[in-house]
């Protein structure tokens, strides 16, 4: 690394700070610090939807995934539009109507408080549990570029998001989103032409070794649910996006943010329409990765290298000076664009579903100081898990901690949609479909997962009970517990007597709106 390298990496960190430190006197209030004050023009809010989707896990994991096989992780991306073309339109109205800032307090109004708690306290612990391990990520691959201690790399990253957040509100992390999805675009074009001009013969060579190796691909495309094929990423790829734009406070919390419904919509659309692209770009990155160091005459890699390893040596060992520093910086400004809308939005939530709910009498100025408390606590909380991630090399308790995650917030994506297409649904029925899930999510995950707890080396299932051990892939165990939240909690609401839903909560308000605006 020369010093150059080094400069630009803190040169961008200590924009973030910069950042948050700008808006700092305009968070006078919650609705400013959570939403901005609901002023932020569409295309700014989409360029940050898209930074926060685009996240260093993405920057790392991609080229990785690739190298070593083909496109088929880009699967889950490009049903992301399908499905937002189909329901956006009665997403973002309806949570622009129903809810103060909370995603989760449209689950309440639909289902009561339990679903409330439930659905916020999964997303909560999904995203505490997903800050620790970008956290752990980035840090790797930083402490490795940057030749620097990896406990001061976390610290550093940890404490400029905590700024940023604390400081700076929504309205400065949208505007660091912009700079980093910039950066980070920027990075990776970069790293595009080079790999596609560096091995002899050009982007004619580097096509036709990717051709040979069949490297631009979505297969196998066998109907099997126990592989990582075709079909299993189509599934995948529409509950996640079920999931992002409709159950998830980082992207909901973006659509109150917007001018108005259709400002909303937009970006939205702006948010998408960035990321299939970007992910497809770094799917290529991985693709090129793999036709230089197999052309002719290319540069030999270590023995043993990991194909998620190979994009980080290319980095430290072909990038000139300068460029390897930009692209570096690229790699932070992911992490930090992906973690600083994790810590306010569980903030949010802290405050709108427990503080607020248990103590009605609060005022705005209360809630505030409780938001900035918790974006400390957050982020805090988030440093130690990275911590012991690197103590621990990532295995062990928290594999153990992080699988119980997984059981406790089965179907979330089948409460919502649930609520948004049956009136007939009730809370009753959907806390059957609810503990269905529990119970069969727990046995998928303890039956499935291998877990090195005595700490030498070899990992056990958890609970072994052979042939009936779940043998599905791991991708498919979300889609069966939203289902069977979906077809348990509709089909158990029959036993229960009660009124239907409001229209106005579920799809059909939305449809009765629009064949009266014909009319």
């Amino acid at each position: 690394m020369h010093w150059i390298d080094y400069l630009i990496v803190i040169v961008s960190i200590l924009a973030a700070i910069v950042m948050g430190v700008w808006f700092a006197h305009r968070q006078k209030d919650t609705n400013t610090y959570f939403a901005g004050g609901g002023k932020i023009p569409a295309w700014a809010v989409g360029m940050s939807i898209f930074a926060t989707l685009i996240s260093s896990v993405t920057f790392l994991a991609y080229p990785g995934a690739a190298y070593e096989g083909n496109w088929i992780l880009l699967v889950q991306g490009l049903m992301v539009p399908i499905v937002l073309l189909a329901l956006i339109g009665v997403i973002v109205p309806l949570f622009r109507r129903v809810i103060r800032l909370s995603t989760y307090e449209y689950f309440e109004r639909r289902f009561g408080l339990f679903a409330r708690l439930y659905s916020s306290f999964a997303f909560t612990l999904g995203h505490f549990s997903k800050s620790g391990t970008v956290f752990f990520l980035v840090s790797m691959a930083l402490a490795t570029f940057l030749d620097v201690n990896i406990y001061t790399i976390v610290f550093v990253l940890g404490i400029t998001i905590i700024v940023l957040t604390l400081l700076g509100g929504m309205e400065a992390i949208v505007w660091m989103d912009v700079a980093q999805g910039t950066l980070l675009i920027g990075g990776g074009v970069i790293c595009v032409v080079m790999l596609l001009f560096l091995p002899e013969g050009g982007p004619s060579e580097v096509m036709h070794i990717a051709a040979e190796h069949d490297k631009i691909g979505f297969g196998p495309y066998d109907y099997d649910f126990t592989q990582l094929t075709f079909i299993v990423m189509v599934l995948n790829g529409i509950f996640y996006a079920l999931q992002k734009y409709g159950t998830d406070q980082t992207i909901v919390q973006r659509y109150l943010a917007a001018r108005n419904d259709h400002e909303a919509k937009k970006a939205a659309f702006i948010g998408v329409l960035m990321s299939v692209p970007v992910w497809a770009l770094f799917m290529f990155i991985g693709t090129c990765l793999f036709a230089y160091y197999h052309a002719a005459g290319a540069p030999a890699l270590p023995e043993g290298i990991k194909a998620d390893e190979v994009f980080p040596y290319f980095i430290s060992h072909e990038l000139p000076m300068g460029i390897r520093g930009l692209i570096i910086a690229a790699l932070a400004a992911a992490a930090i664009s992906s973690l600083d809308s994790d810590l306010n939005c569980i903030s949010a939530i802290a405050i709108q579903d427990y503080y607020a709910r248990f103590k009605p009498g609060c005022t705005d100025k209360q809630q505030l100081r409780f938001g900035k408390f918790m974006v400390v606590l957050a982020g805090a909380a988030a440093l130690g898990v990275a911590c012991l991630y690197i103590s621990w090399g990532g295995e062990g308790v928290l594999g153990a901690l992080f699988s119980l995650y997984a059981i406790f917030s089965a179907g979330i994506v089948g409460i919502f949609m649930l609520g948004l297409f049956s009136r007939r649904a009730n809370k009753q029925g959907l806390y059957v479909g609810i503990a269905a899930a529990v119970i069969f999510t727990a046995y998928a995950v303890l039956t499935s997962t291998k877990v090195d707890l005595k700490g030498d080396g070899n990992k056990e299932i958890l609970l072994d009970m052979g042939t009936l051990n779940f043998s599905h892939h791991k991708y498919m165990l979300g889609v069966y517990s939203h289902l069977i939240v979906l077809v348990v909690g509709y089909a158990a609401s029959f036993l229960f007597k009660t009124p239907l839903a409001d229209k106005e909560l579920t799809i059909y308000g939305y449809l009765e709106k629009r064949k009266n605006e014909k009319v």
